[in-house]
């Protein structure tokens, strides 16, 4: 087995558990977060000791004690984050809306119109501010209503028709109406339904078998043709809502901020809190007044600013900083004056004019050799950035951020905060400018000059590979002698952990949690390996190369070992991989195939459903693949359930994990007998509609595929060609 090479290292970034966040409840024995959210007043959970914990409208349910969604929602809408100032601000996910045809271009009873009831105490309203309707498909025209009726059915009607001459019209990050059309929402929508309409053909258009409608938060979603042919049916996307206090239906008569104020059920209860009028339909939120931070839902929730330790951009002094209560001052020290106020006119020395002369000179002479300095640093910088294949990567469309060296420290804190280390490297927590947390890592060796060109590949690689199951590289700073790489932030680290490791391994993991993290891996697999532009391998699939992010959204990463296959095939002069997860014949024969990824796939499943570790055999299979195999052969099936974890082995669960084994046994078998992951994903997301369909028929009389909204009015599901449903 081959030494991993620089690389490899360089580019697995170590994610570590984000840090909980600050909420403030209206009594402490109020739950305070739920699955790492925070859960701020007027929101809440439940009641505490004598105590109401939410506002009427603002109930969140802690489902499974580990995922909050909106109480009351019809499905459950998961909620991302919640923000009670500066902005009233709810972050959910909403599902895709989708309709798919045969080859003859008849619609399927393959659909879902994404019909969410996500406003039933009326407090939320969609953000036309931050989120946008976008339409993905062929020939179809997608669109979403809401509000009261107006002069047609409703008040809102907004959508977009997108278009495609063939196969390959549409075109990666283009999203103008070929394959792709987007477009803003206006103010007042309260819920979600799509609907396709349009009356062109979709006969023989394998390219592009479904059409899709959503809601999005703006910058969220990048189009890439190949989305066209996935499968994005269980996919759901992040949306922004906008909330307020109103009254319990939302309606017009909701008192503004002038009818509120001293009335009884006022809701800014803090000192130091202000009203601020919804632009957002009706009613009224609050914040904090300037120099003040927290909730103002709460009695004395807004506490004083201590400007003294925040930026100086945020809060600028050019002399010394005295903190105040609601402010702070700014003076210039003892011997020094400015030309006005300190917080905006730098500190000047008081001198004489002889020595303002000198002073003078001085400072000249001194600007000369910084800007001469200045420009040497620069050259530097430059030719640093040409060594480690900068101008390579600059002529290849990326799309990736270079960042400057003043900006990566900015974002770490000048390095501050170290959240792993390996042989080749370390990796710091660090935030964009917009807040987003990334995970910045910075080699510990330089770029050898023979390794430019593998380098740039491998980088142009991973910023090509744009999936939500595939570990986003967002840029990188190649002007300084260590190379920086900024990848996504996955806040619940490596699925080895969780499956193996540390209390959190010790924590029951239910199956459908199981499910969807193998459904997941799999549709990122199956995305690389039909890469628009080539087929690329992972060449290193293992449980510590999944990583998870804060919702349990698994992320591959460690793209180190990725090849890009031209042909089927190619011959390497060593084998790379991990111990246990190797194809043998790879192993053996040196050929590397998308096959050698199907095989490693496989051992990751056993340890999802038996939870055991794989024990490697030198030039062997692992022990968990022999003993499994011997198991899976014989035809009384009691030693495959032993080998089950028994937190899931249960008699409901039994016939899925059964054919999970059978699955991965097929993946483990002789390469030209193995699924391709394509198979492998569809066939996992089957068994996942057939365990919730089973459940769903054991719970209700409706046929499974019936709506929230079907099921009330008694009427079949409404197909996109419905002309019940056109546009006015």
């Amino acid at each position: 087995m081959g030494r991993p090479s620089l690389w490899t290292a360089f580019l697995l970034p170590a994610l570590l558990l984000a840090p909980a966040a600050y909420s403030l409840t209206i009594h402490p024995s109020c739950q305070g977060i739920c699955g790492g959210v925070d859960i701020p007043y007027p929101f809440g959970i439940g009641n505490g000791t004598g105590t109401d914990c939410f506002r009427p409208g603002f109930e969140i349910t802690c489902a499974m004690g580990t995922t909050p969604v909106l109480a009351g929602t019809s499905p459950a809408v998961r909620v991302l984050s919640l923000s009670v100032m500066p902005r009233a601000e709810a972050r959910v996910t909403l599902p895709v809306a989708y309709q798919c045809y045969d080859k003859n271009g008849s619609a399927t009873s393959d659909y879902n119109y994404g019909t969410v009831n996500l406003n039933p105490a009326g407090v939320y309203r969609i953000s036309n501010t931050y989120n946008e309707v976008v339409v993905l498909g062929c020939n179809t025209f997608g669109y979403t209503n809401s509000g009261p009726a107006g002069r047609s059915k409703y008040m809102f009607y907004t959508g977009c028709a997108c278009y495609c001459n063939d196969s390959k019209s549409a075109r990666d990050r283009e999203c103008a109406g070929i394959g792709c059309c987007h477009v803003d929402i206006p103010p007042g929508l309260t819920d979600n339904w799509m609907t396709f309409g349009g009356s062109w053909s979709h006969a023989d258009m394998e390219f592009s078998p479904c059409n899709y409608a959503f809601m999005v938060e703006k910058g969220a979603y990048t189009f890439q043709a190949g989305d066209l042919s996935m499968q994005m049916t269980q996919a759901s996307m992040p949306l922004r809502l906008d909330w307020a206090i109103r009254d319990t239906n939302g309606s017009s008569m909701s008192p503004s901020c002038a009818q509120a104020v001293n009335k009884p059920g006022y809701t800014c209860k803090s000192n130091n809190s202000e009203c601020v009028d919804s632009t957002n339909g009706p009613g009224y939120f609050c914040n904090c007044t300037k120099g003040y931070e927290g909730n103002p839902y709460v009695n004395s929730g807004c506490t004083n600013i201590n400007e003294c330790e925040r930026s100086r951009e945020e809060y600028p002094c050019n002399g010394v900083c005295h903190d105040t209560e609601g402010s702070y001052d700014c003076r210039c020290p003892f011997g020094y004056e400015s030309n006005g106020d300190p917080k905006e006119k730098p500190c000047n020395p008081k001198f004489s004019l002889a020595a303002k002369i000198a002073l003078g000179t001085t400072l000249v002479t001194s600007l000369v050799i910084v800007a001469l300095l200045s420009v040497a640093i620069t050259f530097q910088k430059r030719q640093i950035f040409r060594r480690n294949g900068g101008n390579m990567l600059k002529n290849v469309d990326t799309g990736l951020t270079f960042f400057t060296e003043k900006e990566v420290k900015k974002m770490t804190l000048n390095y501050e905060i170290s959240i792993g280390k390996g042989s080749f490297g370390e990796v710091y927590k660090g935030k964009l400018e917009d807040q987003t947390t990334v995970a910045v890592k910075k080699s510990s060796t330089e770029v050898d000059k023979s390794k430019v060109a593998k380098f740039v590949k491998e980088v142009e690689i991973q910023a090509r590979m744009i999936h939500k199951n595939v570990l986003r590289l967002k840029g990188c700073c190649l002007e300084v002698k260590f190379p920086v790489l900024v990848y996504e932030f996955a806040a619940k680290g490596s699925l080895q952990g969780i499956i193996h490791g540390g209390k959190i391994g010790q924590e029951r993991l239910p199956l459908e949690v199981r499910l969807d993290i193998a459904i997941g891996s799999a549709e990122g697999l199956a995305y690389m390996h039909m890469h628009t532009t080539s087929k690329v391998r992972h060449g290193d699939v293992k449980p510590d190369n999944i990583l998870l992010d804060a919702q349990s959204v698994p992320k591959l990463a460690d793209f180190g070992l990725s090849k890009v296959l031209a042909q089927d095939k190619e011959r390497v002069e060593y084998v790379e991989g991990s111990k246990g997860y190797i194809d043998p014949e790879y192993l053996e024969e040196g050929n590397l195939t998308l096959a050698n990824d199907v095989y490693s796939f496989g051992v990751v499943l056993l340890e999802l459903i038996t939870r055991k570790q794989i024990e490697p055999v030198e030039g062997k299979e692992c022990k968990l693949v022999t003993n499994f195999r011997r198991a899976y052969e014989q035809e009384n099936n009691s030693p495959r359930c032993k080998m089950f974890d028994e937190d899931i082995a249960s008699e409901e669960n039994i016939p899925v994990l059964e054919e999970i084994g059978k699955l991965a046994i097929e993946c483990l078998a002789a390469e030209e007998d193995r699924p391709d992951m394509i198979e492998v994903a569809r066939r996992l997301g089957m068994l996942k509609k057939v365990r919730k369909h089973g459940k769903t028929n054991r719970q209700s009389d409706h046929h499974p595929e019936e709506t929230a909204a079907d099921q009330e009015t008694g009427q079949a599901p409404l197909l996109a060609s419905d002309s019940q449903r056109s546009v006015p």
